[in-house]
């Protein structure tokens, strides 16, 4: 992969990432977590989290660690991640990558959370009974949906 310079990273503490249902490369949420590696390396993450537990299911897949993925993601533009990941993916099957964007899209709430999801979801918009996924509420609370 050829390196640029610097990629243009967003900041988080006044901007918001791209919706986690984006994809690069057939991945769900890739496309966020590079928003928020870009951002992580260049301490304007804000109250965002990288690595979250969302990320970390895509870096497992990635088979890569936060602190690598976050230096690439730094120095080089989507186009160049979605040639890297598709080399990084190359050989999994159909299935599997199903599965890893399932994880994502569809996370259900634990019942130990739910009064807090209820609490932030009924704050943002009360009749959106159809909120129930931490991506759902992510993507409600950002303004995506």
């Amino acid at each position: 992969m050829n390196v640029i310079e610097k990629v243009e990273s967003l900041d988080l503490n006044t901007a918001v990432p791209r919706s986690s249902r984006e994809t690069m490369a057939g991945i769900a949420h890739l496309p966020r977590m590079i928003d928020k590696a870009r951002s992580y390396q260049n301490s304007t993450l804000g109250e965002y989290i990288y690595p979250c537990p969302l990320d970390h299911i895509i870096l497992r897949h990635l088979e890569v660690n936060p602190e690598d993925f976050a230096e690439l993601a730094k120095l080089n533009d989507d186009e160049q991640l979605s040639v890297w990941t598709s080399a990084a993916t190359r050989g999994r099957s159909r299935k599997e990558l199903d599965l890893v964007n399932g994880k994502i899209l569809n996370r259900k709430v634990d019942p130990d959370d739910m009064p807090y999801f209820l609490k932030a979801r009924n704050q943002i918009a009360p009749t959106r009974t159809d909120v129930t996924t931490w991506d759902d509420l992510i993507n409600l609370e950002e303004g995506h949906i």
